[in-house]
């Protein structure tokens, strides 16, 4: 067994035990853990280090350039956002994540933030632990049969979802340029222009990537092409929807409702207009989370590591684009 060197930038993980099993035959049980998030400490632990696995810190230029005898970088995650893998590439640093390891959760908390928003579940819920046992409070509520979801992106988490809103009736319709037309054939979806999917949709499911093109693609002029009875959803980026103009488009009656498991800013700050509103479901970045997609996290990222550092190619690499 070598003793190749692992780094820890950052951990959401109560064990990092299954990610040390899976790198079992490649090195020794010394996992250097950051002090924090700073580019300081993690190229503290890093600096000398074999391979550097990431959660949620920033691995821009300046930690890629003090990383000496890196090899692999592995990101705990499906997107690849806080990773700069241009400097990565030119450095002959392999950058590997782990793209399917939460579709069905992922994709059931859409479906979930869907259906409590359309259906006004915490509202309701909220009025009833008041005791107001009426049903006034939460009209108007619309039929599922018949309505429209429109999906931002048809990789494999809408993929997911596509089946399971086709099972309450709704009709899928969806936006994305990248994805072969068989695709949509295949899951009985019809493909559209983005305008044609926000002013046709009863629902509007976010699943793009965050690049410079897609930041805050969902802002006033977006909002003023949906239907005013329309719900958004986010289980993507926060930073794909401008929260103040959502915030204005709610109060204007541009849309219905909103249901956001990603913010720009995480925790959210307190003078965030999206806080306490009746109309906005927040979950706080769960939609991730099973015990099982942890498992396999830890464990389709640490082997690919292992994979590189054994010399090989890992299942999912992440090129520049």
């Amino acid at each position: 067994m070598s003793s190749n060197i692992i780094a820890v930038a950052d951990s959401v993980f109560p064990s990092l035990d299954p990610a040390k099993e899976a790198l079992s035959g490649v090195t020794s049980e010394e996992f250097r853990m950051s002090a924090d998030t700073s580019a300081d400490s993690i190229l503290a632990v890093a600096a000398d280090a074999d391979a550097l696995l990431v959660t949620y810190s920033q691995i821009n230029a300046e930690v890629i350039a003090g990383l000496n005898n890196c090899k692999a970088i592995g990101r705990f995650g499906i997107g690849t956002d806080n990773i700069d893998i241009a400097a990565a590439t030119e450095k002959g640093i392999k950058v590997c994540y782990a793209p399917v390891y939460c579709l069905d959760e992922v994709s059931d908390h859409a479906m979930a933030l869907l259906l409590s928003c359309a259906r006004k579940i915490p509202f309701a819920n909220a009025r009833a632990a008041e005791g107001r046992w009426e049903m006034p409070a939460v009209a108007p509520i619309g039929r599922f049969r018949g309505r429209t979801l429109g999906l931002i992106g048809l990789g494999n988490i809408p993929q997911q979802i596509v089946g399971k809103a086709q099972a309450f009736g709704i009709n899928v319709i969806a936006s994305d340029p990248y994805c072969p037309d068989d695709v949509f054939s295949r899951l009985n979806v019809e493909k559209v222009e983005l305008d044609d999917l926000l002013g046709r949709s009863d629902y509007v499911s976010v699943h793009a990537p965050l690049t410079p093109e897609t930041e805050n693609m969902f802002n006033m002029d977006a909002f003023k092409k949906m239907k005013n009875t329309a719900f958004l959803i986010n289980t993507a980026r926060g930073p794909l929807v401008e929260i103040n103009d959502l915030a204005k488009a709610l109060d204007a009656g541009e849309i219905a409702g909103a249901g956001l498991d990603v913010l720009p800013v995480e925790p959210p700050e307190a003078d965030n207009p999206l806080l306490g509103r009746d109309d906005v479901v927040l979950t706080p970045h769960t939609g991730f989370y099973s015990e099982d997609a942890l498992l396999d996290l830890q464990t389709t990222v640490a082997t690919a590591v292992a994979t590189i550092l054994g010399g090989g190619e890992p299942k999912y690499p992440v090129t520049p684009k």
